[in-house]
Formats: C-alpha cells, structure tokens, sequence
C-alpha cells in the first residue's frame, strides 16, 4: 500500500481570507492552525491536561479511601500490576477523548482491540523473550553471567509465572500506549514519524533515570528499545508486536532469568542469577539493559526492523480511519 503525499486530513481548517480584503498576519491562525488542522502541540497538550486532571482524581478518590495516608506498599507482581493498569487506563480513557474530539477511531491509535493477542502479539513474545536470552548467553560467553539453580518449585513456581506475567503485560500496555500511543501519533502529525518517534523515545529513556540505581547507559538502552518498538510499530501498523515484546523481554528478563531490571531485583523469581565482571559489559547493579552489549543488541534489532519492507506503514491519520493499513492484511 502506497503512503499518499500527504495523509493527515485536517480536523478543522481556519477560516479562508478573502482575496479582495488586504492580507493582514492572524496570529490566532499561525499560533493556534498549520495545514494539518488544530496544530499538534496544541492537541497534545489538551491530552496531558486531560491525563493530569484523572490522575489527579484518582490519586484524591486514594488518598479519601485510605484516609488521607499515602501507601508504601512492597514492590510484588500484584502491586506492579495494579498501578501499570490504572496508569493504562489513565491514558486509555484521555485518548478516547481525544478521538471524539478529532473524530477518529481509538485503533488509530496503535491498538486496535480486534487484532487482540493474536500473531503479531506472539511474534513479539518470542523475539523478546529470545532477545534477552541472546543477550545473557553473550554474557554468559563472556564469562560475567552464572545462571544459578532453581529458586521456585511446584506451585509456587506457577504462582509467580502467571503473576509476574500479568504485572509485565499491565507494563507493557501502560508504556507502549503512553510514549507510543497518541502522543506519538499526534506529534507525527505535526513534525513526521521518524523526529516523532525520537523524541518520544529520548522521554522514554529520560523517564528510566527516576528508576532507583539507574545510569545514564541504562537510560539510553531504554530509549534506544523505544526506538526499536517504533520501528515495529511503523512496520507492522500497530502496538501488539511491541506489547509482546516488552513483556516477554520484562518476564524473562526479571522472573525467568532473576538478573537485575533497572536496578531492582524482583521477589518471586525462577533462578538465582549472577553477574560478576566490569560494569560495563554487565550492567552493574541496573543490569544487563546497561550493558553495552544490549546497546548492540538493540540496535541490530532496530536497522533489521527498519529495513524491513512492509505494505503496511503507521500511522494512517484520515478522521475516521483505524491503525493503517489493517484492510490491507
């Protein structure tokens, strides 16, 4: 499917000047309108007032719940997971606003819900999953990674499976749908895919820096995979490959392999994993995303994906449409 020159129909057009009347410069019109309608500041901006206003009322409806006291309560999957869906579902209810605002349909997006854990899902999990274990096998060649023995048996084993994956598929939705949701699409409206993509990306991995023992290889790592789910999301049309990428990647990488995951080391997980060596090649105590050899994972996987021709390009902007190219599979 071939991308039209230009595919972003304008939400609302200012309006026309006259000819006969002498052209006087409308600041409202340059500020506030660009070819592409509303301009996209202006409409991302309306999105994280929007997203600032529920957060605020759930944090208010909390606070009344639990008496005015502010919960500290451990990190576990069933903590994780609870935040990450009511931070999806944040995000999720302020860009179903947006799209009847702009009258679009909330695929357009990046998740369209028919297309629900299906192919491009799985395709995901097994490339993330198969993604950190590469990484740890080169680790473990390089004679820095131990993988120790068993820590869970029996039930308890399935317990914190089944737990651990529910918590990182609660991440993956909430981050994929946050930095590369309608914030991604409407910036592309306005300044291109690929700046878009960049600068969602570099806010991704700024974001990692407020993790507890990050540095600043294992922040660019994160926005460098941010970069990554981009180059997935543009080739496949939507956000399911990456969702099954980021989980898959989070699961093995916390509770299959029990290394480090931006500096913490979860309760509950499957084997007792070492890493000993210079921080450089390791990770430190952030893990192996601060390795330098993640960075060259990352970005194999980044040109492999970006090469890759496909008939399907995100994002289709026409008021109305779903995830582009989703008629054409």
């Amino acid at each position: 499917m071939s991308e039209p020159e230009n595919p972003f129909t304008p939400l609302e057009a200012p309006p026309p000047m006259s000819a006969a009347i002498p052209r006087k410069l409308n600041w409202s019109s340059l500020i506030f309108w660009g070819p592409n309608g509303l301009r996209a500041g202006w409409r991302l901006l309306g999105f994280l007032a929007i997203c600032a206003v529920i957060l605020f009322g759930v944090g208010y409806a909390s606070r009344g719940i639990n008496g005015g006291q502010i919960s500290t309560m451990p990190f576990s999957p069933q903590v994780l997971l609870a935040s990450e869906a009511t931070l999806f579902g944040i995000v999720l209810l302020a860009s179903w606003i947006m799209s009847k605002a702009e009258g679009r349909a909330l695929a357009s997006y990046g998740i369209p819900w028919r297309h629900a854990f299906r192919s491009e899902f799985w395709k995901g999990a097994v490339i993330g999953f198969a993604a950190i274990s590469v990484l740890l096998g080169a680790l473990r060649l390089a004679n820095v990674f131990h993988l120790g023995g068993a820590a869970l048996h029996g039930s308890e084993l399935w317990k914190y499976a089944s737990l651990w994956a529910g918590a990182f598929l609660g991440v993956a939705f909430f981050e994929e749908f946050a930095f590369r949701g309608y914030a991604l699409f409407t910036l592309t409206t306005g300044i291109g895919f690929w700046p878009a993509a960049l600068l969602c990306s570099a806010v991704f991995g700024g974001v990692h820096i407020g993790n507890s023992g990050e540095t600043w290889v294992g922040a660019f790592s994160a926005g460098a995979i941010g970069l990554l789910f981009c180059a997935m999301l543009r080739r496949t049309g939507d956000l399911w490959m990456p969702i099954g990428f980021h989980a898959a990647w989070d699961w093995g990488e916390t509770f299959f392999y029990g290394v480090p995951d931006s500096g913490q080391v979860a309760p509950g997980h499957l084997f007792s994993a070492n890493l000993t060596g210079p921080t450089w090649l390791t990770g430190g105590s952030v893990g192996p995303e601060a390795s330098w050899l993640c960075l060259i994972l990352i970005l194999s996987l980044f040109l492999l994906f970006a090469a890759w021709k496909s008939g399907v390009r995100y994002p289709d902007a026409r008021p109305g449409s779903g995830a582009a190219g989703i008629e054409s599979r």
